[in-house]
């Protein structure tokens, strides 16, 4: 293996403690500088190369994580959307609603009373699978909502 391949290799695995300590600790206040310096990288730096690794920036797979998780929290059903909207690390219902509309095509509350109608009775991971949020891009509005 050259210099070149081990330093890549490594890298990749502290990248990895990145998404590894944002999928554990979704609902806490994150921010990419300091994932950065938690691993020695500047914000810019671990933004490129987090980016060139996953296909999207530590900032937006924070954001998809939280509405994955609220989207879970939501199809339960014990909790209120404020509720959800909190404990997933949001401090603002307003800017919840909007991400989670954006990436899920609906607003949560609409999620909540319709959105796992027809998952009811599925193993999870195929419930998991096919409410997973669309990441890059917004969901076409055509409902009118």
């Amino acid at each position: 293996m050259s210099r070149a391949d081990d330093d890549r290799l490594h890298d990749l695995v502290l990248l990895r403690k990145v998404r590894d300590r944002i999928d554990r600790d979704y609902a806490t206040p994150l921010d990419v500088e300091s994932l950065a310096s938690g691993i020695g990288f500047s914000a810019g730096h671990l933004s490129r190369e987090f980016k060139a690794a996953y296909g999207e920036s530590p900032y937006s797979y924070l954001m998809t994580r939280r509405i994955e998780r609220a989207m879970t929290l939501l199809r339960r059903g014990d909790f209120s959307v404020t509720e959800v909207c909190f404990a997933v690390g949001y401090g603002s219902l307003g800017t919840f609603t909007t991400r989670f509309t954006e990436l899920v095509g609906m607003s949560p509350g609409r999620y909540r009373r319709e959105g796992c109608e027809p998952l009811a009775g599925l193993p999870g991971i195929i419930t998991m699978r096919a409410t997973k949020p669309v990441r890059n891009r917004e969901v076409s509005r055509s409902d009118g909502e």
